[in-house]
């Protein structure tokens, strides 16, 4: 049974739309990962903006609980439920239905639908709530639901806000699998099994924990879609369902050794991982040192961790990414179109990772040594946030000694790092935005209109005036700032990496921004004279608009090239384009070549010199998949999208502003390619009249440079520079060695111990050609260390003994042949106690 189609199916039935799952990374600054299935409805929940319509949702929501708030990263492999990456199952109701309908949907599903023993079903209910009692009980006997308090009955988004009593219900294993102790309904035993919970929001809670009836209660389910599939095929483990043992069955074949339930941890913790990876590589999230890139860099290398346990001294993760798409590739069609480029990103990682892992288990070997009882709390920290060691895995390699980890220690060092995380975390959200009268706004007057594809001026009526908090106000004096919202408006608000429109207001108030909150385009004006509701007012978009619209279709003939260029694994990471410039990233695993560069600029300027009319379509998402627009994932589109083609070359979704044929542009030049995160390249360009700038300046400073080098050719002025460079440093380099060098006889064998500087290995080589008898010894510093090299030829000395005696001295060591050897030393200030020591050594020697 696909369980996961069955479930939106059975709700489309019962006329709810379904939702596509949003991404991982929410829109929502408070939030690491969305990490439930009503996450992209929170807006809605809060009453930040009103119901849709139809005011009822279903979804197969993917999250991640791995950082953050909910993190559930340590306990995975290591009981039957945990995940980093799971898929919750949701049916959500804004004011429409509630608890009789919600009650007797999730009823009629379990038990109709997935067809689960009716009498393995149980329920409960908050203590306090007689009404879902009630309705549960013409359902299923009473004796089969449970009442119980807040703690496990109440639901709630935050400390204040919407919040309410919910149910949940509860598979029953069977006594004759799990009897512990635990082993009862409310118990912490595996026997009853919640597998749905359902959020009855009836109230608002305030600031002092008063709970006020809400006018349209909401209903908000969750269904973890691993549970359900565990026990639609009669195993006690998500980790043994379908969902999860092909992948097992892939590490087995990679470590060569069977899977068995009691040791595998390892087996489950790589099966689990390789999902989370996959899914946030493929949706643009990337190894990084802070955030969420960290994040995934933590789960990934924990999985190679546990590999190495299980033997795998090589990158293998990348090789489980066929079985995930293979697995989950039908539903989630973008993880076959990443899947190269994911794989990619995976063994790079895993290749750096596998150089820290040797210098990790150096350090945890080196306090091994030095640890009888109990594993130092500093050592274990160290070898988590530097080498990426999770405690588990430390603890796991002590437990063969008996040995425990400082943990008191372990864990203060890690609040002190998670409240420096928390200090830096940009994601506190905009209070001020939330509480703004965007709400009222949209009731009563929708979303306005912008005019501004084809009109850079408008005559407009003025709806509403916020002032600076997002509070509705009648009127704007001159002299004060505040957000205007027009009926209809030429400004184009910053979205999709364009920024926004500036201009005038009556020829006279300055327009500083225009923002998108809610689907509603704001203006912020700086007032010169009085405005109020109701004013019908001039609006004029200043001249910045062309040259931002140019950059704009110049970013969009730049994706085109990158992918004919590099290939169609390229997908676009992020972008911004100004009036003087753009900036694109996307997702390259190593950075560019110059050649490839160069291709990349003259498909853009090649492309540019041809020609092509912009190409407006409005239709549905599906056909402009279809019609091979790229679409950028995570991006919100309606039922209706705006597809942008030139000609063969570009055909995009978009809603920003262009050309209206691409030879507008004139000229593109990359000014610069550099790396953002792993696996992410950044392209920065310039295009039409700022090219011409561009070109200006370069000339200008070459023509300083021409006569700073009094010369009008550069760079043969540059390179006749250059040589005289060379030929003053091998003088110099001679001369030091000339200086330094001064054989002395003990008996008939040249001798010589000095400090040097240059090729001590050249300079030894040569003076055995010179003569028949030769010992050499020669120290060279370097920053803070001592370079030793010793050559003998056909002396009664050994090289390799002299420099490791000498060496000793300086606190170093080092060895070789009897005709040469190297060492090295740490202790600049006993160099002349050294050389005296190496001809003393000498003497003693030959004598």
């Amino acid at each position: 049974m696909d369980v996961r189609q069955e479930y939106l199916n059975f709700f489309q039935n019962k006329g709810h739309e379904i939702v596509q799952s949003a991404p991982l990374v929410p829109d929502d600054d408070t939030l690491l990962f969305t990490n439930a299935g009503m996450v992209p409805f929170k807006s809605i929940f809060t009453g930040a903006v009103p119901r849709p319509t139809p005011p009822i949702r279903t979804s197969c929501q993917t999250c991640i609980r791995a950082g953050g708030k909910h993190n559930d990263l340590d306990n995975v492999g290591y009981t039957a439920r945990h995940h980093t990456f799971f898929e919750m199952l949701g049916n959500f109701s804004f004011g429409e239905y509630f608890k009789t309908d919600a009650i007797a949907y999730a009823w009629e599903f379990v038990t109709e639908i997935l067809k689960l023993p009716k009498d393995k079903l149980y329920v409960t209910v908050h203590e306090k709530d007689d009404e879902a009692f009630e309705i549960w009980a013409k359902h299923i006997d009473k004796e089969r639901i449970y009442r119980f308090g807040d703690k496990d009955n109440f639901w709630a988004m935050g400390d204040t806000g919407p919040c309410g009593p919910c149910s949940e219900i509860f598979y029953d294993q069977g006594e004759e699998h799990f009897n512990t102790e635990e082993d009862y309904m409310g118990g912490d035993g595996d026997r009853f099994l919640e597998i749905w919970n359902l959020v009855f929001m009836q109230f608002e809670r305030d600031k002092s924990g008063n709970l006020t009836p809400l006018p349209k209660p909401s209903i908000d389910t969750g269904m973890g879609l691993e549970r359900v599939t565990a026990i639609k095929e009669g195993v006690f483990s998500n980790y043994d369902s379908s969902l999860f043992m092909p992948l097992i069955k892939e590490v087995e074949k990679l470590c060569g050794k069977p899977y068995e339930y009691i040791s595998g941890a390892s087996y489950r913790v790589i099966s689990d991982h390789i999902r989370a990876t996959t899914f946030l590589l493929a949706q643009g999230v990337n190894f990084d040192k802070e955030g969420r890139g960290y994040v995934l860099r933590r789960i990934l290398r924990r999985a190679v961790r546990h590999g190495y346990l299980l033997g795998i001294k090589e990158p293998f993760m990348y090789k489980l990414v066929d079985k995930v798409c293979e697995l989950m590739g039908g539903h989630y069609t973008y993880l076959n179109e990443k899947k190269q480029a994911v794989k990619e990103l995976i063994k790079m990682e895993e290749e750096r990772f596998f150089v820290t892992i040797v210098a990790g288990l150096e350090l945890f070997n080196a306090e091994l040594k030095n640890t009888k009882n109990i594993f130092s709390g500093e050592v274990a920290f160290k070898l988590y946030d530097t080498y990426g060691f999770p405690l588990d895995l430390t603890s796991d390699m002590l437990r063969e000694k008996n040995i425990k980890v400082d943990e008191a220690t372990f864990d203060k060092l890690m609040n002190e790092q998670k409240t420096r995380a928390k200090a830096s975390w940009k994601g506190s959200g905009d209070k001020a935005k939330e509480s703004g009268d965007f709400k009222a706004l949209l009731e009563k007057f929708g979303k306005n209109e912008f005019i501004g594809y084809e009109n850079k001026t408008s005559n407009s009526k003025i709806l509403a005036i916020l002032d600076e908090n997002f509070k509705e106000i009648n009127e704007l004096k001159a002299g004060e700032s505040g957000w205007i919202m027009l009926d209809k408006t030429p400004f184009y608000a910053q979205s999709g990496g364009q920024c926004s429109d500036t201009g005038l207001i009556n020829l006279v108030s300055l327009v500083l921004d225009t923002q998108k909150f809610f689907e509603l385009n704001l203006s912020l004006i700086t007032a010169k004279e009085s405005y109020k509701i109701g004013n019908i007012v001039r609006c004029d978009v200043d001249d910045k608009r062309a040259m931002i619209a140019r950059h704009h279709s110049a970013t969009h003939l730049l994706h085109s090239a990158l992918r004919a260029v590099l290939g169609e694994h390229i997908s676009q990471a992020g972008s911004s384009v100004e009036a003087d410039k753009l900036r694109f990233d996307f997702s390259h695993p190593k950075a560019m070549t110059s050649e490839e560069l160069a291709k990349v600029e003259n498909f853009v300027n090649e492309a540019i010199s041809r020609g092509a009319e912009a190409k407006v379509e409005i239709m549905d998402i599906e056909s402009a998949k279809k019609s091979g627009a790229i679409a950028l994932f995570g991006e919100k589109y309606g039922l209706e999208v705006r597809v942008l083609s030139f000609g063969d070359v570009s055909k995009e979704l978009c809603g920003g502003t262009h050309v209206k044929n691409i030879d507008e542009i004139g000229a593109f030049l990359i000014t610069k390619e550099s790396g953002v995160s792993s696996g992410v390249r950044r392209i920065e360009a310039i295009c039409s009249q700022e090219v011409v700038k561009f070109s200006k300046n370069l000339r200008q400073e070459l023509n300083q440079i021409n006569e700073a080098l009094k010369s009008k050719d550069s760079l043969v002025a540059i390179k006749k520079l250059k040589d005289e460079i060379k030929t003053l440093q091998n003088e110099l380099k001679n001369a030091s060695s000339a200086k330094a060098i001064e054989l002395v006889n003990m008996g008939d064998v040249k001798v010589v111990v000095s400090e040097f500087s240059g090729d001590i290995k050249a300079k030894i080589d040569e003076l055995k050609n010179q003569n028949e008898k030769l010992v050499a010894l020669f120290f060279m510093t370097t920053d803070d260390k001592i370079q030793i090299a010793a050559g003998v030829k056909g002396a009664n000395v050994k090289a390799g003994e002299l420099v490791k005696n000498v060496a000793s001295i300086l606190g170093g060591g080092g060895g070789g042949r009897d005709d040469f050897a190297t060492a090295g030393g740490k202790d600049i200030s006993k160099i002349d106690q050294a050389i005296e020591f190496g001809k003393n050594f000498i003497k003693e020697k030959l004598s």
